[in-house]
């Protein structure tokens, strides 16, 4: 008997055989979008404990150039994102209504409300903490700075659990129709963060909290990674074949290797040999951890898509 996808997969064997639309732009949005939310949780988090002054330990990376990079890299996602819209023109229409069951129209709501207050947020950061001699905004105390950190790190959460219920409500790929999904996305989001703003933060003790921060980040992020994978395992057929992806199948090398291997493991060791000394202070960790969370986007995106629910017939 040939096995074939069941319709809500939108595929056969005899009239579309394959189905393979999403490509790099949606895995750069999403892992931009979960950088994005990393950048403003951290920051806003950092920002409701201390009233103001620049010595009170909040630092360059999260007392200004985090909450100035959001809504530039959250512009850069939604231009790559943009790019994979096949009707540019009528992207308008998101804003015409609200569908409680979709969660591209909770994305673009979401989005609507991310955008307006990550830049009041890195108006009140740069205010503070920003560098002398910009126009308008330095020197000027912003009275609600700690109520739009606590706004932004509630918006953060929103926007970094999105880009995993994204692929996660797609019932028609197995491997996708997860729960999990956006909780682990949060959490690469909040790695990914860290490690950026340890590249930006130049106080070594602020640097060092960062390292420390970022090392149990990436121990979540590979706890939730087991629990999904456990998911998976203990599901149904289709649900198995799709881990399989990772064990054995197309996907195998490069997630355990990009993914897992570098993108997670050796900077967890190179950071913990960091901080006791064993290992001279590079970037390197910091940047792969980046590099791991793009590459977890771009396989689970590729692979969600040659996963499929099969019956024979």
């Amino acid at each position: 008997m040939q096995p074939i996808d069941i319709d809500i997969a939108g595929r056969n064997a005899e009239t579309f055989p394959g189905l393979q639309i999403w490509g790099w732009e949606i895995a750069l949005y999403l892992f931009l979008g979960g950088l994005t939310a990393g950048l403003l949780i951290l920051s806003g988090l950092a920002h409701r404990k201390t009233m103001g002054g620049a010595g009170h330990g909040l630092g360059r990376a999260k007392g200004w150039l985090g909450p100035v990079l959001a809504p530039v890299v959250l512009s850069l996602g939604m231009g790559a994102l943009f790019l994979d819209l096949e009707h540019k023109l009528h992207m308008w229409r998101f804003y015409t209504t609200f569908q409680a069951t979709s969660p591209m129209s909770w994305g673009a709501w979401i989005l609507a409300l991310v955008y307006p207050a990550s830049l009041v947020f890195a108006w009140a950061g740069w205010s503070e903490f920003g560098p002398a001699g910009k126009p308008l905004v330095t020197g000027l105390e912003f009275p609600f700075r700690r109520l739009l950190g606590t706004v932004n790190v509630v918006l953060g959460v929103a926007l970094g659990v999105y880009t995993g219920i994204l692929l996660g409500a797609f019932g028609a790929r197995p491997l996708w129709n997860s729960p999990v999904l956006g909780p682990l996305f949060l959490a690469s989001g909040l790695s990914g963060a860290a490690a950026l703003l340890m590249l930006l933060e130049p106080d070594a003790e602020l640097k060092h909290g960062l390292s420390k921060l970022d090392g149990r980040l990436l121990g979540v992020e590979a706890l939730v990674l087991g629990l999904y994978f456990l998911a998976l395992a203990t599901g149904g057929q289709a649900q198995r074949e799709a881990a399989g992806l990772f064990f054995g199948g197309a996907y195998t090398a490069v997630f355990w290797i990009g993914v897992m291997f570098l993108g997670m493991v050796v900077p967890l060791l190179l950071e913990k040999w960091q901080q006791a000394g064993r290992a001279q202070v590079t970037v390197i960790p910091q940047v792969l951890v980046l590099l791991g969370g793009a590459a977890l986007r771009a396989v689970l995106v590729l692979a969600g898509q040659a996963s499929r629910w099969e019956v024979s017939l």
